[in-house]
């Protein structure tokens, strides 16, 4: 499954990640509007056909578009609604007598706890690495936690960004493996062409964790940071208080759109290209790492 990118991800990309063959994702803020993310969900349908796919709402009070995007995404029937930063059992509900399933971000083992008593349907446990707003458990430990207990579907996100990655997402128990950062170099994501060149040319060492901007931790890459004038390591938290913000992407306004998010596994992306290309290189990539482990491709 496509991990929702912030400003990233896009109505072509989503169309792009269900036509060959994965689940599609895109964040209900990233359309400018919810007239424009109406129109967006609704040319998603058109062209996936029976395909899953699935919008990203940020449940945290502070995003004032919140109430009128779920009315958009209710109206849609969206098949897959993925709920971050904030957890809201009414909003499970509505969502799944809608006919959506409700699949929740989590990043500690105590958060999955209270998101299974809300009857959520799939549990995403977003372990250390990951782009965007991050964990800080490596996925052996959270995944294992949280499968002591949990039988339900169950999704690992953090730096899985080839065929090798996939399968040991699968090993530890991880049903699906929830994957953003390779997509930030394709062609259909919203993403400048010196975004797609660092990624390519980055790794690990370039991404750093910050809540300076959003009161979250996210990651960030390094070079982008002092590409526009500031000191990745003297970084002042701009959230009164250190609280949550997450209006207009956050304290910054440079963040997410000039100052750029990917996870550490950057360094297995070797080029930008469609993401189509990309994900028939990924499954062929999962089969010999099957193989090379004697297991059935």
């Amino acid at each position: 499954m496509a991990g929702p990118m912030f400003i990233a991800s896009t109505a072509d990309l989503v169309i792009a990640q269900c036509q060959a063959g994965i689940i599609g994702a895109m964040p209900a803020l990233n359309p400018r509007s919810t007239q424009a993310l109406d129109a967006d969900l609704a040319r998603i349908a058109q062209n996936v056909g029976d395909m899953p796919w699935c919008i990203n709402l940020v449940a945290h009070k502070t995003n004032e578009r919140l109430a009128a995007d779920l009315e958009v995404v209710l109206r849609h029937k969206v098949p897959i609604v993925v709920l971050a930063l904030a957890a809201d059992a009414g909003l499970v509900r509505q969502l799944q007598a809608n006919g959506s399933l409700v699949f929740q971000d989590v990043i500690k083992n105590r958060h999955a706890r209270k998101c299974a008593e809300m009857g959520v349907d799939g549990i995403i446990a977003v372990g250390a690495g990951a782009g965007g707003h991050t964990g800080d458990q490596s996925p052996f430990a959270l995944v294992g936690e949280i499968r002591e207990w949990w039988d339900g579907l169950l999704l690992l996100a953090g730096c899985i960004a080839n065929g090798r990655g996939v399968l040991a997402a699968e090993a530890l128990g991880a049903d699906l493996a929830y994957i953003g950062s390779p997509f930030l170099a394709s062609t259909e994501a919203n993403t400048q062409p010196g975004f797609k060149q660092m990624l390519v040319d980055g790794s690990a060492k370039d991404v750093m964790v910050t809540r300076c901007f959003t009161g979250v931790d996210a990651s960030f890459l390094r070079p982008s940071l002092v590409e526009n004038g500031l000191d990745p390591d003297n970084l002042v938290p701009a959230t009164q208080g250190g609280a949550i913000n997450i209006s207009n992407g956050g304290a910054n306004q440079k963040a997410w759109r000039d100052i750029w998010s990917a996870g550490q596994g950057i360094g297995a992306i070797k080029q930008a290209g469609p993401a189509g290309e990309w994900i028939d290189w990924l499954a062929r990539d999962y089969a010999a790492a099957r193989r090379a482990l004697g297991l059935p491709a």
